[in-house]
């Protein structure tokens, strides 16, 4: 696994080049967000996702799955949003908050059995530059250590996943807080799943 640091004020263009290109490849990231470490890989490349899948133990036909995007325009694409749905996402992103939304027919295979889609537009300027970099979205899951909890350091990396993984962004330390989970394929009738660190807007 190789690491690169960058920091989140001043962006180095050829490691997030670097980092978007082990995506495009099919190659696990380690990246930081607005609340922990995250695994991600190429949203549309089935066999990145299927990896990482079975790395965390996740079954996508029964588990909801979370893609991070840079801006709202990039997620609408993935996501059916109306016009209340959209209001809301505009009020709390970027923020720590996964929205559940109706899934789009973009979306590949691994994602058909599924009829939603969690979004992400982290608060994290690292993870948003690296999905417009790809220009697309990343698959995206909580690294977690070998008791279950969220990773908040770089240093903290488990050996399971720093070997699993192509690249590991030094973003420095995440904030440790979970994300709100936010249903909102009714959105006039959000539902809260999980509660995070800040109110819905």
């Amino acid at each position: 696994m190789k690491t690169l640091r960058i920091y989140p004020t001043s962006i180095n263009d050829w490691f997030l080049d670097e980092a978007a290109e082990a995506l495009r490849d099919g190659a696990i990231v380690i990246y930081p967000t607005d609340s922990f470490y995250a695994l991600g890989c190429d949203a549309l490349n089935n066999r990145a996702i299927e990896a990482l899948c079975k790395f965390k133990g996740i079954d996508p036909r029964k588990e909801a799955l979370s893609i991070v995007a840079s801006d709202l325009s990039m997620a609408s694409e993935y996501a059916r949003i109306d016009n209340e749905a959209f209001r809301i996402l505009r009020a709390n992103l970027p923020g720590p908050f996964t929205f559940l939304l109706p899934s789009a027919t973009t979306l590949p295979k691994v994602f058909k059995g599924r009829h939603t889609v969690g979004i992400r537009i982290p608060d994290s300027p690292i993870a948003t530059a690296l999905a417009e970099r790809l220009g697309h979205p990343m698959l995206s899951t909580t690294l977690t250590d070998d008791d279950g909890e969220g990773v908040l350091s770089p240093l903290s990396v488990p050996a399971r996943a720093a070997a699993a993984a192509a690249v590991l962004i030094d973003g420095g330390d995440t904030p440790g807080s979970p994300t709100a989970v936010i249903d909102i394929t009714d959105s006039r009738n959000p539902l809260e799943l999980r509660e995070g660190p800040r109110e819905l807007n």
